[in-house]
């Protein structure tokens, strides 16, 4: 089975179909779901989906895109994370691209999640645009190695990957690698070792090709393994086997179901 490792199922492209989602990650052996926290306020709908089916996640976090809306504490996302259906701490980061002029309080929300996932043993789920230098500073700066994590949706350099992997993070692609103009992407995702790789779809943004424009949903991640697999050179059970194993090494809390 695939895993989709990072998804917002209740946002209202997805949530008010989710008979349709289910059956169709069955229908493409997807066999379950992270869905991940981008503010406080909708926590309770990210925790509920992962309350409601066994073959789903959830995490709690705040989204570096978000301002001036309620900001997170360390002791506020360990008590939110102290539950069996939370598996990570995020989404988090930085974000230089949607916001611009003094970014200092994206930079101490940043610090806090690092600090939380290092209490509450979970690992992190961060998020880094236009900011790769200083995403990599913080997490070495707050001792993000000791706690681990995944560097989703990955649009960044090599370099960047290495820096990251060596802090003992995953590198997860989504459907931006089968985009035509992601060729720097595409040979990222033929260097970065498949023992450090996880798939997501980002839904229900970022379709995967052929897809593309339309709304994602997790069933879709299995276009991301195949090109993946195309690009190595190697059989989709690869890819599969490799990604699943992944997901439930990082995230320990997260039980496997049949």
């Amino acid at each position: 089975m695939f895993v989709d490792s990072h998804c917002h199922l209740n946002f209202p492209e997805l949530a008010t179909n989710m008979d349709q989602v289910r059956a169709s990650m069955q229908a493409n052996e997807v066999g379950h779901a992270l869905c991940v926290s981008v503010t406080l306020d909708k926590f309770p709908e990210v925790l509920a989906i992962a309350e409601q089916y066994p073959n789903m996640y959830a995490s709690v976090g705040v989204h570096p895109d978000y301002e001036d809306i309620q900001e997170p504490t360390v002791a506020g996302l360990v008590a939110l994370a102290d539950h069996p259906r939370v598996v990570a701490i995020g989404e988090t980061g930085l974000d230089y691209f949607r916001l611009t002029g003094d970014l200092n309080w994206q930079r101490e929300r940043f610090r806090t999640h690092i600090r939380a996932a290092r209490t509450s043993g979970k690992p992190l789920i961060i998020h880094t645009r236009n900011a790769a230098q200083d995403t990599l500073r913080l997490m070495q700066e707050e001792g993000a190695a000791e706690i681990g994590g995944v560097m989703h949706c990955f649009t960044e350099s090599w370099e960047v990957a290495q820096a990251a992997i060596e802090m003992g993070f995953y590198i997860s692609f989504s459907g931006i690698v089968t985009f035509k103009n992601a060729q720097a992407l595409k040979e990222v995702a033929q260097k970065v070792p498949l023992e450090a790789m996880l798939i997501e779809t980002d839904s229900p943004y970022l379709a995967p090709i052929p897809f593309r424009g339309k709304t994602n949903q997790p069933a879709y991640v299995r276009h991301v393994a195949e090109e993946i697999a195309r690009l190595r050179e190697i059989p989709l059970s690869q890819v599969m086997e490799s990604t699943t194993r992944n997901f439930f090494s990082l995230f320990k809390h997260a039980q496997p179901c049949s």
